[in-house]
């Protein structure tokens, strides 16, 4: 509003003076001789990002729109050996239909880092899970997950204890001898 002001008053100062070009004119001269630059707008889509834990394995899941590939460390879950794994990771995906659909729409990609092959697939189920139940967008998923397994939903938090001395173990003791 106030840009408008000012060029008008530039208008009646340069009629005032003599001058038959105006100002608006001269800006709508730059503006067409100005090459027009398209600008690149991002389409947006939903992106899950979770996290699971299990032990001391930590699984970070991405979950996008795609068309149903799911990667473990870069690779397919079809090879994933050995295949008891392979289910308990897929145990999320194939809890019901409307899980499976989430699943087949979407690309996930889930990334593990320590622990061993059980307690990286326990991650990797929690996240999954997670993820899925992110993308739903209501509860009912999430609430069918801890109905059915709690640490579907909640990370396992249990660790080993630490060796201390005097013992081979956390808790056990070295065999006495008397003689």
């Amino acid at each position: 509003m106030a840009d408008a002001n000012k060029l008008d008053n530039l208008n009646k100062e340069l009629e005032s003076i003599g001058g038959t070009a105006t100002v608006a004119a001269t800006q709508e001269e730059k503006k067409k001789a100005a090459p027009k630059v398209k600008k690149k707008v991002a389409t947006k889509t939903k992106v899950v990002q979770t996290t699971g834990k299990r032990k001391r394995a930590v699984a970070r899941v991405r979950l996008m729109k795609g068309n149903g590939t799911l990667r473990i460390n870069k690779k397919g879950i079809n090879t994933l050996e050995p295949i008891e794994l392979r289910d308990l990771i897929l145990e999320p995906v194939n809890f019901s239909q409307q899980t499976m659909d989430i699943a087949k729409a979407s690309d996930i990609d889930v990334v593990i880092k320590g622990g061993g092959t059980s307690s990286q697939a326990g991650a990797a189920r929690t996240a999954i899970a997670k993820a899925i139940a992110g993308a739903s967008g209501s509860d009912a998923i999430g609430r069918a997950y801890m109905k059915y397994d709690r640490t579907l939903m909640v990370d396992d938090i249990r660790q080993v204890e630490p060796k201390k001395f005097l013992g081979p173990k956390a808790r056990s003791r070295f065999q006495k001898s008397y003689r």
